[in-house]
């Protein structure tokens, strides 16, 4: 994600997203470039055309929080994208990183986290930093994971990498470019401006290299906190899944992300989800709690 000129590139990815129907154009002539023209955009900012191209091109990089609400308000940009949006046009403003472990030490979660989460019998959850690193597993979350991708989760597993370089994957998401979309629009409103941050060079350089998919959609720049996502999954033991994903702030620590899946009383997935739950606890928990402490 690292840029010499992020609040041009965010624009410009956006316009190539945005049809004239979104924003009641009239679709005229022929269009060499997917999207919107920067002076459909100008004109519906209420910003001059030379104005514009230079925010695209990095040549001016101090929009008035005004330009950047009309540009917001054009594109269609929920809460999310336009406070990124606004943190990329005030690039000038010292980033204050989430406190992460020293270089070759292991992540550390709150012990009383970790004895909570192992008290879940009917719930998978892990913890995870702003970058899908996975700090803490339950080990229902384990087992859950492990009977479809054939990878039981466990801490140091990259959430993304997992999506985009499993291929078992694509067939444990019911709907894996929706899965796709969201990760990585969660990765960007999480990240915010600290495009610099060595774990995150890394892990977009990796990806990156081996997956084309991944370089589309994050082209896409789409941004947005996924704190609750409906998950479409077809489980290899229990069939198809429908369950709520709820991604809560630890306060204590910040960064870090506590992600539970959880299916509606009464349904089908809840059954399923019930019967995964007997399935672990015959295979025992005294492995405990997987950790990176």
């Amino acid at each position: 994600m690292t840029s010499d000129r992020p609040l041009g590139e965010f624009l410009r990815a956006r316009r190539e997203i945005t049809t004239p129907a979104q924003v009641k154009l009239l679709n005229v002539g022929v269009r060499r470039t997917p999207g919107l023209r920067r002076e459909e955009v100008a004109m519906l900012a209420g910003i001059s055309t030379d104005y514009y191209t230079r925010l695209e091109q990095g040549r001016e990089r101090r929009p008035s929080d005004r330009v950047i609400g009309a540009l917001a308000d054009v594109f269609g940009l929920g809460a999310d994208a336009t406070a990124h949006l606004y943190a990329l046009a005030h690039s000038d403003i010292p980033v204050h990183r989430a406190q992460r472990a020293p270089a070759g030490t292991a992540p550390w979660v709150s012990p009383h986290l970790v004895r909570l989460m192992g008290s879940w019998d009917t719930v998978p959850a892990f913890v995870m930093n702003p970058f899908m690193d996975v700090l803490a597993v339950n080990p229902l979350a384990a087992a859950f994971f492990e009977k479809c991708t054939s990878h039981e989760l466990e801490v140091g597993d990259n959430m993304l990498r997992l999506l985009f370089l499993n291929p078992i994957e694509r067939g444990f998401y019911r709907d894996w470019e929706n899965a796709a979309r969201v990760r990585v629009a969660h990765l960007r409103a999480t990240a915010g401006r600290d495009l610099d941050d060595p774990r995150l060079t890394e892990l977009v350089e990796e990806l990156s290299d081996q997956s084309e998919d991944f370089c589309r959609v994050l082209a896409r720049h789409d941004v947005w906190v996924a704190a609750n996502d409906t998950l479409r999954l077809c489980h290899a033991t229990v069939g198809d899944l429908t369950l709520s994903c709820d991604i809560f702030g630890v306060v204590r620590s910040p960064g870090q992300q506590l992600v539970i899946l959880h299916a509606a009383p009464g349904t089908a997935s809840a059954r399923g989800l019930a019967a995964l739950c007997r399935e672990a606890a015959q295979r025992g928990r005294d492995a405990g709690l997987r950790t990176g402490a």
